[in-house]
């Protein structure tokens, strides 16, 4: 298929192609909704802008940009508030880029280091095993944040900020088991999640084999597709399709706190309570968690010292062009009202 032209998009979008010049370079005397539509054109027809088609000799660009993985996730909002405050700061300018479930980040991070020319980028969310062929076509330096991805000798420039998934929901179902609890349900991610939903996972069974307990799978529910993976709809209609199967359990983890609380309605729903009769623990520990009645019991991510963090391993790899660094935090257990002990 021939590359679309400069004046083709212009005359698209019935503007001249010095509109669409000024929108490709993102000056500010372009009327929003015009540069929008002209965006949208490019992005349809796939036009690169390249050298000649421009004839501009562009200045290089300061620009940072940020892709969230999953549009209705929570758990990002006040990191993305840290993250441009503190980009806008050092006189970066900053652009959000919301990624759907089903896209892969990294090929949207690709486009848009061409169409934006990039300073650097920040991963939220995403796979913890990324398609590095893929990375390796980034010519900027990228942080990934929130999954302790873990990339091969071959991959240069780049720093992951997390915590330890794996290790951290092993620890809040090694603390269910503590508090007398055998069976344990699970609301997890999709199955054919790669990413911390997989992890999570892996640490609740790694728990149940310390405490002697088997691996039921019936007590092992993953979230359809269709219905965003993180959302208290999920939650919500995974937790009463388990309770109308009949399957006892007493205490219920579910991957995020969101999940959680949509798990807690649909208790309440089936005349039972919470914890007096099912126990119920999440992940994240968002605002939402604590004000929730009764307030639930999870594993509190330190996001602000996450987000600082972020800025400031891309900034030091924007300045030194290379470069691995792995910071990962430890997170907390923070007790709610939404698990008891059960008696012997």
């Amino acid at each position: 298929m021939e590359q679309i032209t400069i004046k083709e998009i212009a005359r698209i979008c019935g503007v001249g192609v010095s509109t669409v010049s000024r929108a490709i370079n993102d000056h500010p005397d372009i009327n929003p909704e015009t540069k929008k539509k002209i965006m949208d054109t490019i992005a349809k027809y796939r036009y690169i802008p390249n050298n000649s088609a421009r004839n501009l000799k562009r200045s290089e660009s300061n620009t940072i940009a940020v892709l969230a993985k999953g549009i209705s996730n929570p758990l990002f909002g006040k990191m993305i508030q840290l993250l441009e405050k503190d980009i806008l700061g050092k006189q970066y300018l900053f652009v959000l880029q919301q990624v759907d479930e089903e896209e892969n980040e990294v090929e949207t991070a690709i486009r848009l280091e061409k169409e934006k020319r990039l300073k650097g980028i920040i991963f939220l969310g995403g796979t913890s095993h990324p398609r590095e062929d893929l990375l390796r076509q980034l010519t900027v330096p990228f942080v990934i944040c929130t999954v302790n991805a873990q990339l091969s000798e071959e991959t240069d420039g780049f720093g992951v900020v997390a915590i330890d998934d794996e290790a951290e929901s092993f620890r809040m179902v090694d603390y269910l088991c503590s508090m007398g609890h055998k069976k344990i349900a699970i609301l997890t991610a999709l199955e054919r999640d790669s990413g911390i939903g997989r992890l999570r996972l892996t640490g609740y069974r790694e728990a149940l084999e310390k405490h002697g307990i088997p691996y039921d799978e019936s007590l092992v529910v993953s979230m359809q597709p269709g219905q965003g993976t993180y959302t208290m709809e999920n939650g919500y209609e995974q937790t009463r399709v388990l309770l109308e199967k009949g399957v006892q359990f007493t205490a219920l983890y579910a991957i995020a706190d969101t999940i959680a609380i949509g798990a807690c309605k649909a208790i309440f729903d089936a005349g039972l309570r919470v914890p007096d009769d099912v126990s119920v623990a999440g992940f994240d520990g968002l605002d939402l968690a604590d004000y929730y009645h009764p307030s639930l019991t999870t594993v509190e991510q330190p996001l602000e010292e996450m987000a600082t963090e972020a800025s400031r391993v891309l900034f030091e790899l924007i300045n030194k062009k290379q470069g691995r660094e792995y910071q990962i935090f430890r997170a907390n257990l923070r007790e709610g009202q939404s698990v008891r002990r059960i008696q012997e």
